[in-house]
């Protein structure tokens, strides 16, 4: 989509969701990825599953891709996460991985609802123990911390990414 394109992840929790909303409110453009790309599959093969475990929350590479090939924008944040990120990283001219303490991460997940992921305890014990590994999100990367209020963390993230970012 964009000219320059960008991968926004993290740990469920970590604000992804609020930084792209936050991005489309400046003018930014942004895809929420967990809501446009996302599907059920094996991260390996790409094969859609039925089942609805966290391991098999993908992406699709082909769409991510072809999303990335566009250059309709001059810019195009990527927020969300997957499980197959692996397939499709190097396609973005960087990645930034939002990172919160332990303590915001149960202040947030103690506010979203049940039926919410992150709101069943098997589900926040999960999303904990990924915070503590670290598995689950890139290794590289600019890490963002995003524990002030979203607007700064936008600013940092544009800040790093050389774009001017609205107000």
């Amino acid at each position: 989509m964009g000219t320059r394109n960008y991968l926004v992840e993290g740990v469920s929790g970590t604000g992804k969701t609020s930084v792209c909303r936050e991005l489309n409110r400046r003018g930014i453009h942004a895809i929420n990825g967990d809501r446009e790309l996302a599907y059920q599959g094996d991260p390996e093969t790409g094969e859609p599953l039925d089942s609805a475990t966290h391991e098999h929350h993908i992406w699709d590479v082909d769409r991510v891709r072809a999303l990335v090939a566009e250059r309709h924008e001059p810019v195009t944040f990527f927020c969300g996460g997957s499980r197959n990120f692996s397939r499709f990283i190097h396609l973005f001219d960087d990645v930034f991985v939002l990172d919160i303490d332990l303590d915001t991460l149960h202040r947030r997940l103690d506010q979203r609802p049940p039926d919410e992921w992150g709101g069943k305890p098997s589900e926040r014990d999960l999303i904990v123990r990924l915070h503590r590994t670290r598995e689950d999100i890139p290794s590289t990367g600019v890490v963002i911390d995003a524990t002030p209020p979203v607007a700064d963390v936008v600013d940092e993230i544009l800040r790093h990414a050389g774009v001017r970012g609205g107000d």
